[in-house]
């Protein structure tokens, strides 16, 4: 109870910030969320999303993608290790193999398991904005946004820049990155490369992550554009604790690639947009970390798709339709060679009437080869009380089969089962939102009704460690039930010398149905949150000086609560020469997020940023 008193009064957290630019005023018009097919204004939108900006990405205490939508209200990280060197991302309960992640509307869809699905090429500081989609995404992207989506958006500057930045901290960190612009014409071109590295916290937890990524544009006339991404990650680290407590000395080593080939075309009231992409996954885990003979297993994941999405817009609206194939396949020593196909379908419309009025519904029909035809119908409508306040309502269908780790995989602490059932689930939202020039809020009530969720279960024991084997299974129909409150306040109060930006808080519950079997234990179901509090504020000092604070309180349906409190101090953010100091769990908490991980406590990381912009 102490810890939400602490946050309540100490301070306040966003929901989301919305100014594209780096600026503390909240201006929803300016941000256009692409959702594959319609552009639709964020204040035009009728569904719960969060976009965190620019800046919040900057000063926001933290080194990853992962540790930055920590932050997001209704989103549940469970690291594995500090840098996000690996996590699993949950939403409003949902568990990762329920959320999709994407890089500029390009799915990052790993057959083999979500946690693969965080290796993500991009360092933090070339990214634009974050965008996350909470509730069913199936009729927008496809059967893997049971819960949830993310997807991450890059930008291509006109102006060549070049920005570098090198940290240290505890646990012998180090790392850094660098990243360049350099325009040509109508050819546009960024490159970044990055560094992470550390000791680790405790024993077999280190880590070296290294990504390079590059994307380039061309517009080839007014109504055409080609754009390019490719991007490489490669992470090694000790895994203790992460899938077992059973052997201390894990391993794991993963390479990832990534490339994509985008065309645009645009002409008055018709859009039309293809792409293909490829993304491979190389894994390789052992047991015992310098025993490889002892248990070692390698798998290569593929997956490759095309797609094709486009909107025609008249006076009765805006239609979109999209078509996608995609194959994965995976090589594997343990779980064997093995491919899926999947053609996919969309449909929807959008219109707006009576003046306050708009409506949009969609259906996504989906075939698998071995499940055949599914369909996800899904509809949304809104009311826009005034130019500050909006009323909205949506419903939707959601559907996930089984990863290739839940239906074949198996080791001495893992069993799998091949007869596993897809999960599915139907999903309702009603909410309502603010927006003033310096205050922003919102209210959100979710239901979300699951049949043959998948969770892995097993008997415990006496021993420690537990011998039994993990099995995955389908549990029967779980009822969620959730409610989501945030405000954000843009206070600026003070002098140039000292003065205080704004203050935000955000409160989430969810209640689920779901008990613990008689006699068994679970590994991720009983983990959802239960109740979040998210808090921060932002201050400045002299025009030089910003000040970060954000902490969280966290209760999952199983788990101890625990509270941690962040902060970050930037000096000369956006000018040449930059430095920044960070402090994470200030608090000294002592908490578990992922498998049997205990996460550090108190620690310190500190850093000098440089800019160069023509």
């Amino acid at each position: 109870m102490k810890s939400f008193i602490l946050i309540a009064l100490s301070m306040l957290f966003p929901t989301y910030v919305i100014a594209n630019q780096d600026s503390t005023t909240l201006d929803l018009g300016e941000i256009t969320v692409m959702e594959n097919r319609m552009e639709i204004p964020f204040n035009k939108i009728s569904r719960n999303i969060s976009v965190i900006h620019r800046k919040a990405i900057e000063t926001t205490p933290a080194r990853s993608i992962q540790e930055i939508l920590a932050f997001t209200p209704g989103v549940d990280i469970r690291q594995r290790g500090v840098s996000g060197v690996q996590a699993n991302v949950g939403i409003r309960g949902g568990s990762f193999e329920q959320t999709l992640m994407l890089i500029n509307g390009i799915k990052l869809t790993d057959p083999q398991t979500s946690h693969h699905q965080m290796n993500i090429p991009v360092p933090v500081q070339a990214i634009q904005r974050i965008e996350v989609l909470k509730g069913p995404g199936s009729r927008i992207f496809g059967q893997n946004a049971y819960a949830g989506a993310v997807n991450i958006v890059t930008s291509l500057p006109e102006t060549t820049s070049l920005n570098i930045q090198g940290f240290g901290g505890d646990f012998g960190m180090r790392g850094g990155h660098l990243i360049s612009s350099l325009p040509i014409g109508k050819y546009k071109q960024t490159i970044s490369i990055s560094h992470d590295a550390s000791e680790g916290h405790w024993y077999n937890s280190d880590f070296k992550v290294n990504n390079i990524f590059y994307e380039s544009g061309f517009d080839i006339n007014k109504k055409n554009e080609l754009n390019a991404m490719i991007g490489y990650t490669d992470r090694k680290f000790g895994a203790n604790g992460f899938y077992t407590n059973a052997f201390p000395d894990q391993w794991e080593a993963i390479e990832t690639y990534l490339t994509a080939l985008t065309h645009s075309f645009r002409d008055n009231q018709f859009y039309l947009q293809t792409r293909g992409y490829w993304r491979r996954n190389v894994d390789e885990f052992r047991l015992r970390r310098n025993e490889p003979e002892f248990f070692t297993n390698n798998h290569i994941s593929d997956v490759m798709a095309l797609e094709l999405n486009s909107t025609y817009t008249s006076s009765l609206g805006v239609s979109g339709l999209g078509l996608e194939a995609r194959q994965e396949k995976i090589e594997s020593t343990n779980l064997g060679n093995r491919e899926r196909s999947f053609l996919g379908v969309f449909a929807e419309h959008r219109i707006e009437f009576w003046e306050k009025f708009d409506a949009r519904a969609g259906i996504y029909s989906n075939y698998y080869n071995e499940y055949g035809w599914k369909h996800f119908p899904g509809a949304e409508i809104g009311f826009q009380a005034n130019k500050l306040s909006r009323l909205y309502t949506n419903f939707g269908t959601s559907y996930r089969i089984p990863s290739f780790t839940e239906l074949y995989y198996e080791d001495p602490s893992n069993l799998s089962n091949p007869n596993l059932l897809p999960e599915e689930a139907w999903n309702f939202e009603i909410g309502w939102k603010l927006n003033r020039k310096n205050l922003s809020s919102e209210v959100v009530y979710f239901h979300r009704a699951t049949d043959n969720l998948i969770d892995w279960t097993r008997i415990p024991s006496d021993i420690t460690p537990n011998p039994n084997r993990w099995t995955p299974g389908n549990i029967s129909s779980v009822q969620f039930n959730g409610l989501e409150t945030s405000i954000r306040y843009s206070v600026n109060w003070g002098s140039q010398k000292a003065k205080l930006n704004e203050l935000s808080l955000s409160y989430n519950y969810i209640q689920a149905d779901l008990v613990q079997a008689e006699g068994m234990e679970s590994r991720y179901a009983l983990n959802s949150l239960r109740n979040q509090i998210i808090a921060g504020m932002q201050a400045e000092f002299m025009g030089k000086a910003e000040l970060t604070i954000k902490g969280r309180h966290v209760e999952r349906m199983a788990l101890d609560p625990y509270f941690l409190l962040d902060a970050r101090l930037d000096y000369n953010r956006i000018k040449p020469v930059g430095f920044f100091l960070e402090a994470s769990n200030i608090t000294n908490a002592e908490y578990i997020e992922a498998g049997f991980v205990q996460m550090p406590g108190r620690w310190f990381k500190a850093g000098f940023t440089l800019n160069v912009n023509k």
